[in-house]
């Protein structure tokens, strides 16, 4: 197997260059890099700015010759003054960019052809279909009575897809004969074979061409030097000639009248030279077979940087001398050749899997952003029995579903696989991520199939909160937290160090709860609910807080996950419930509609007595059952129905609101959101803070709006923390949200203040 490696990776450098070779090939053909190297050239075109040479002046049929002298398109009246007028100035030539196809009225023709014959130095345009070099159909040329007064000239280019000339022809055939273009008559040059092209210099600021409005020349307002021996160029600038226009790179729209000046005066400065795609690209695979050979990045790096350096700026004075190339499929090459040798290098310093192809631990490790952030290892209990049972060829394809599970919710995470069935990720430390731990521990609930064979996975999470401590001292952490998890029989565990070291503190931390609880260290505080549709605080969520009298305030993650994890959590939830009416039923009394939502366990569910418990507590303190919201997270009890959904459904029937929690993060089918008597959809903050920069995030959010308004659900997004999400939800028409934009969570007494204070801006 070693000797097999070895001749592999011998032999993958030749193969890495005819691979790239016959790709830079195929890019350069087919043209796959011309939006690019349109930009690049554009790019260079603006570090070496020249000016026209003043021979040539353009006459612009723009907005004010439109407003003042006739509507457009003109009649030939008007263009047989201006020809008259031009001619009178001492106009060289006149040239027409305008195609003058068929008769219109005989006065007008008569006068425009009159004007032309008295000219005697006036090209009229021909012009094929756009882009085509093949010979011209009957009846495009001018008309002929006009025709005969003038000379013609060819205004055909080869537009690009967005509208852009590069090239422009010498020349253009039409019924057997040549017609030279408008660029090479204006530049005096000759003698091109047909269909021959050259580069546009769109260096040459096109400000810097002369220039006066058609209405200046019909006014008798033009300088009596203005045109004087000079070439004439006519043409429409006005947005209403929508036909007439191109677009000039660096710039934008402009009158075609432009890109055949811009194409003379190119010609003025002499024939540029273009070399076409091939010569960088062979230059560019030479090098990339040296720096194959080379195999030390000391050497790689200066030689591959030198050679992009010299493609993105070295052509600059290249092009300022008329000497033109494409660069992109040269770029192809080289990138694709850089990126194999970095990809190279990463594998061979050991941050891979050999087997998944993930980063391994070595890359955890290494990786110095972690520190700060929460670490969870998922272990696969079962795994090594699983392997042992497969074909060698199916390990991956194990890995690959569980890392598919491992990934819901947040397609961008990236996993560490170690061996033996270890996983580790990152999360933030401050997010909420207990309850998605839970749903990720259902999905493996499923077997997972392997060659057409359902296999069990058997799987616990360990979690580290972000400490000091090295990264492998943490992995090592959390990786007995998930050992001490399936012991147990949980789903999975904390290994914090700040709270191990006080183990007296976590074995007696539930039994201090319930003493809290009575002794009223543990309070409400409100977050705010924000009616998008009004702009009026409209409800908030209660959130359980404990401030113990030694430690201070208990991380609610802590305390909350521990009580749900030990079936104490109903004490909790009743406490929780009745301080949340309390306060709902107060802000109401004071004429203020308001709700207020409590998180409910799954758990809870199989309690026959809650129903009666929540009927009497409305009652009690004189609560509409409306004004009070359930927010149960998605899990598998849920879905599976039974005992959990007709609790439910007694719920909805005593006329309280259910709303699914952390909703995108569990089970979001379809049938589950059928199944569950919901009034509300919580989308999740793992998508909601994503959305403004996350393409996937934004359609995920749009559509669960769209689903659940067609359910005749509301929606309410949290973890709301910009102004920017904010507007872009209003837009999505999500009913509520809720965040630290709007308000962090309070007492009571301020929310009162708050939603006072609103009330009396609006009156205002």
């Amino acid at each position: 197997m070693r000797s097999r490696e070895e001749k592999t990776a011998a032999r993958s450098p030749s193969w890495l260059l005819l691979w790239t070779a016959l790709a830079g090939l195929i890019f350069g053909l087919i043209q796959f890099g011309e939006p690019l190297e349109d930009a690049l050239r554009t790019l260079r075109n603006q570090t070496h700015s020249n000016r026209a040479s003043g021979d040539i002046v353009i006459v612009k049929i723009d907005e004010a010759s439109v407003r003042e002298v006739a509507a457009w398109p003109w009649s030939r009246r008007e263009y047989a003054r201006l020809t008259d007028e031009l001619a009178r100035s001492g106009a060289r030539r006149i040239f027409f960019t305008t195609p003058f196809y068929g008769p219109t009225t005989a006065a007008d023709d008569r006068k425009f052809a009159d004007a032309l014959k008295r000219s005697g130095r006036s090209v009229l345009a021909v012009k094929t279909v756009t882009g085509s070099s093949s010979s011209l159909q009957t009846g495009a040329l001018p008309y002929a009575p006009l025709a005969d007064a003038a000379q013609l000239g060819s205004t055909s280019v080869r537009y690009n897809f967005r509208y852009t000339a590069w090239k422009m022809p010498f020349a253009m055939p039409i019924d057997g004969r040549t017609l030279p273009s408008f660029s090479a008559l204006l530049a005096n040059v000759e003698g091109r074979a047909t269909g021959e092209t050259f580069i546009v210099d769109y260096s040459i600021d096109p400000a810097s061409i002369p220039s006066v409005s058609a209405r200046s020349v019909l006014g008798n307002r033009l300088p009596a030097e203005f045109v004087r021996g000079k070439d004439v160029i006519v043409g429409p600038t006005t947005t209403t000639a929508a036909n007439e226009l191109s677009n000039i790179p660096g710039i934008g729209e402009m009158g075609s009248v432009y890109l055949h000046a811009l194409g003379a005066e190119t010609l003025k400065d002499g024939r540029p030279l273009y070399l076409g795609w091939v010569p960088f690209y062979l230059a560019a695979m030479v090098l990339a077979a040296l720096s194959l050979r080379l195999r030390h990045s000391r050497r790689q790096v200066p030689l591959i940087g030198g050679f992009i350096a010299f493609l993105l700026v070295g052509t600059i004075p290249l092009e300022a001398r008329g000497i033109h190339a494409d660069i992109t499929p040269a770029l192809f090459v080289i990138l694709t050749v850089t990126s194999a040798i970095a990809w190279r290098q990463y594998r061979q310093r050991g941050m891979l899997n050999a087997v998944s192809g993930l980063p391994n631990l070595t890359a955890l490790q290494a990786r110095r952003a972690g520190r700060n952030e929460a670490m969870i290892v998922a272990r696969i209990l079962n795994y090594a029995e699983i392997v042992a049972a497969l074909a060698a060829e199916n390990e991956k394809q194990l890995v690959d579903q569980i890392v598919a599970r491992l990934s819901l919710g947040s397609k961008d995470r990236t996993f560490y696989h170690g061996d033996g069935g270890l996983f580790a990720w990152f999360e933030q430390s401050a997010e909420p991520f207990g309850h998605h731990i839970d749903a990720l521990y259902a999905l493996f609930r499923n077997p997972v199939r392997i060659a057409g064979l359902p296999i069990d996975v058997a799987i616990s999470f360990g979690v580290e909160i972000g400490s000091g401590r090295s990264l492998a001292n943490r992995l090592a952490s959390a990786t007995v937290a998930a050992e001490e998890a399936a012991h147990a029989g949980l789903k999975w565990k904390y290994h914090d160090p700040g709270t191990i070291e006080d183990a007296s503190w976590k074995l007696s931390m539930l039994s201090q709860l319930d003493s809290a609880i009575d002794k009223g260290e543990v309070w409400i505080a409100l977050q705010p609910q924000l009616d998008l549709r009004t702009g009026r605080i409209s409800g908030a969520e209660a959130l359980a807080r404990w401030t113990h009298p030694e430690k201070g305030p208990i991380a609610a993650s802590e305390f909350v996950a521990a009580a749900e994890q030990h079936d104490r959590i109903g004490k909790l939830t009743d406490f929780v419930l009745e301080k949340a009416i309390v306060a709902a039923a107060e802000i109401n009394s004071r004429g203020h509609e308001f709700g207020v939502a409590v998180n409910l366990s799954a758990r809870l569910l199989s309690d026959r007595q809650l129903t009666m418990r929540v009927a009497a507590l409305l009652s009690r303190h004189g609560l509409a059952p409306k004004h009070l919201t359930l927010e149960l997270t998605e899990t598998t009890e849920l879905a599976e129905g039974g005992e959990a959904l007709a609790m439910l459904s007694r719920l909805r029937d005593l006329g309280v609101e259910i709303s699914i929690d952390d909703y995108g993060t569990g089970l979001s089918t379809l049938n589950y959101l059928k199944k569950i008597p919901a009034n509300e959809i919580k989308i999740d903050q793992s998508f909601v803070k994503g959305l403004c920069d996350n393409r996937s995030d934004r359609l995920m959010v749009q559509s669960t709006i769209s689903l659940a308004h067609s359910l005749e659900r509301r929606v309410v997004a949290e973890g709301v923390e910009e102004r920017e999400t904010l507007d872009t939800l209003a837009e999505m028409e999500c009913d509520l949200a809720q965040g630290y934009i709007i308000g962090r969570p309070m007492s009571l007494e301020s929310l009162m203040k708050r939603i006072v204070a609103d009330s009396r801006r609006r009156v205002a």
